[in-house]
C-alpha cells in the first residue's frame, strides 16, 4: 500500500486550513528532480567557470605565442645579420693578409656557426640565444685578430718607411763601400759609405723617414746630416755644402734636407753617403 503525505496550510488570519495530500512516489520524483536540477546548474556553472578559465588561459597562450614569434623574428635577423657581419670580416680579413703576404692559421678563427633551428619552442629561443652569443664571441675575436693584421700591417709600413731606399741625390758613385786607398795619403782604410759625384749646390734628399740626430761640421766629412730612422737605422750624409734642415726636425723620404758640396777633407763636389744599421756600416748600394 502506497504511502500518502498531508501538507496542511494554517492561515494566521482564521481561513479555512487547507490540505495537500501528496503521494510518496510523487514526493520522491520531485526530490530526484530537484536533485538532478540542482547537479545540472552546478555542472553547467562548473563547465561555464572553467570554459572561462580555458578561454582566458588560450587567449594567455596565443599572446604568449605571438610574442614569441616576433621574439623570433627578431633573434632570426640578428642571427642573419651577425653571420653576415662575421663572413664579411673574414673575408676582408682573408683578403688583409693575402695583400700583406702574412699567414698565420693558428689566428683564424672559424666562420661556420649552426643555423636557426625549425622548432619555435621557449627552449628554442634560448638556443638561439646562445647561438647569437657565439656569434658576437666569434666576431669579437675577427675583429681582434683583424686589429693584429693591422697592428702588423702599420709596424710593416713604419718599417718600410724607415728602411733607407733610393738615391740621396743624382749623380753617379765615384768611390764604393769597403776598404780604398786613402785620400791625400798612404795606405788603405774602411770606407763606410759610398760617394755620388754631382754638381755643388745638387739637392739631397733623405732616403727615409726619421729624425734629424745631428747637424755638424766635422774635419773629415765638413758640412754633415745624421739622420735617425728607429728600427736601428740611421743614415749620413756629408761633404754638403748647406745643411737644409736642424736637430730633432721630423723628416720623410725624399725631403730635401742638403745640398751637395766639397766640403771637409774632400776631392771634388760629392755627397758622402753612409747607411748603419745597429751602429754596424752596410753597404749603401742594397739600399739604392
Amino acid at each position: 500500500m502506497s504511502k500518502r503525505f498531508t501538507v496542511m496550510v494554517i492561515p494566521e488570519t482564521g481561513e479555512k486550513v487547507r490540505r495537500l495530500q501528496i503521494h510518496s512516489r510523487a514526493l520522491v520524483f520531485a526530490v530526484a528532480c530537484c536533485l538532478l536540477f540542482v547537479g545540472l546548474f552546478t555542472f553547467l556553472l562548473y563547465y561555464r567557470i572553467n570554459l572561462k578559465f580555458d578561454q582566458a588561459e588560450l587567449e594567455r597562450l596565443q599572446v604568449e605565442n605571438s610574442q614569441q614569434r616576433l621574439v623570433l623574428q627578431r633573434l632570426a635577423v640578428d642571427f642573419d645579420s651577425l653571420r653576415e657581419q662575421l663572413i664579411m670580416l673574414a673575408d676582408n680579413e682573408a683578403r688583409v693578409r693575402q695583400l700583406a703576404s702574412f699567414d698565420d692559421s693558428s689566428q683564424t678563427v672559424p666562420v661556420a656557426i649552426g643555423g636557426i633551428p625549425a622548432v619555435d619552442r621557449v627552449s628554442v629561443v634560448d638556443e638561439i640565444q646562445q647561438r647569437i652569443s657565439q656569434l658576437q664571441l666569434a666576431i669579437d675575436m675577427r675583429r681582434q685578430s683583424q686589429e693584429d693584421v693591422r697592428n702588423l700591417l702599420n709596424d710593416q709600413v713604419s718599417l718600410s718607411r724607415a728602411t733607407p731606399k733610393g738615391w740621396p741625390t743624382k749623380g753617379w758613385i765615384t768611390s764604393y763601400f769597403g776598404m780604398r786607398q786613402i785620400p791625400h795619403g798612404t795606405g788603405k782604410r774602411m770606407h763606410k759609405g759610398i760617394d755620388i759625384a754631382a754638381n755643388t749646390g745638387t739637392p739631397i734628399f733623405a732616403t727615409a723617414d726619421g729624425i734629424v740626430a745631428r747637424v755638424e761640421y766635422s774635419a773629415g766629412y765638413g758640412k754633415t746630416v745624421i739622420l735617425d730612422h728607429g728600427y736601428g737605422y740611421r743614415t749620413l750624409f756629408g761633404h754638403n755644402s748647406k745643411n737644409l734642415v736642424k736637430s730633432g726636425q721630423r723628416i720623410r723620404r725624399g725631403d730635401k734636407i742638403a745640398e751637395v758640396g766639397n766640403t771637409g777633407r774632400s776631392t771634388g763636389p760629392h755627397v758622402h753617403y753612409e747607411v748603419q744599421l745597429n751602429s754596424i756600416p752596410i753597404d749603401p748600394r742594397h739600399t739604392l
